[in-house]
């Protein structure tokens, strides 16, 4: 099955393309969005939806199979290996429900999408430091 996964670049983020890629692919194997067995979309359709050279996916995919996380077969494309997933957890479904409500109130202060991802990342970087 092709995965339903959709890339989205931001230029302006100062993270390589590349490594966009990577992490998107990670995210969604993270949320079981993507499972064992799916294919990726090829380097041709991802550069045909984002405007991204088809290199930098085919090394965005290098790097993913470097990582055990995806296995190129020849002629068929690329497919996932294994998961990141967590076993399905009552509390992922209740944190995820207070993270909504988190950010409908942040949005209701003003805050835009760099506001609160400085501030998740301000908080993740402190509650998870090494040390």
């Amino acid at each position: 099955m092709v995965s339903a996964v959709e890339f989205r670049i931001d230029r302006r983020s100062g993270v390589a393309t590349y490594l966009q890629i990577v992490q998107q692919v990670q995210q969604a194997l993270r949320l079981g969005i993507l499972v064992e067995g799916d294919r990726l979309p090829t380097a041709a359709q991802v550069a045909a939806s984002t405007k991204v050279n088809p290199n930098t996916t085919l090394k965005a995919y290098r790097e993913l199979e470097r990582e055990g996380l995806v296995e190129p077969r020849p002629g068929l494309g690329t497919f996932v290996s294994r998961t990141l997933a967590r076993p399905d957890s009552a509390a992922d479904a209740v944190l995820r429900e207070e993270l909504r409500a988190w950010m409908d109130r942040a949005r209701a202060e003003g805050l835009d999408r760099e506001d609160v991802r400085a501030l998740l990342n301000s908080v993740l970087e402190d509650r998870f430091a090494e040390g």
